[in-house]
């Protein structure tokens, strides 16, 4: 069993998706560990993506992460590779390249606001686990 971090970011939770988005990840097979409906604060953004500190978009994305609430979660499945099958579910960054049947080809409309966040390894799921829930790590 792995886990992995998702965050239906505040367009998700604005557009109403929270439920679609949490029922494709269970209908996969994956279960829910920790859910919280929770407006991120200017620090955690932060923390969250520091890895994009010095981009020109990196202001944009935490006034975007911060400005309304986000659902943040913690999905469990079988196997290593769990942050994996979330990520081939949400589909690519920009919604216009992502394939029908994924999350954000059905249901994005903008690279910007992308509706979901999901770690893209075991060592960023762990950490950001441990940032979200860290009685968890």
């Amino acid at each position: 069993m792995s886990r992995t971090l998702v965050i239906c970011k505040p367009d998700a939770v604005e557009r109403g998706l929270t439920g679609e988005i949490l029922h494709r990840l269970e209908r996969k097979g994956l279960r829910l560990v920790a859910l919280e409906l929770r407006t991120i604060d200017t620090e955690t953004a932060r923390h969250h993506y520091a890895e994009h500190e010095n981009r020109p978009f990196f202001a944009d994305l935490v006034a975007f992460i911060t400005r309304s609430p986000s659902l943040v979660a913690v999905v469990e499945g079988p196997g290593d590779d769990t942050w994996q099958v979330v990520r081939i579910l949400i589909g690519a960054t920009d919604p216009a390249q992502s394939p029908p049947g994924t999350i954000r080809g059905d249901l994005g409309l903008q690279v910007a606001e992308n509706l979901v966040h999901g770690s893209d390894a075991t060592a960023s799921a762990t950490r950001e686990i441990a940032l979200f829930f860290p009685a968890l790590a």
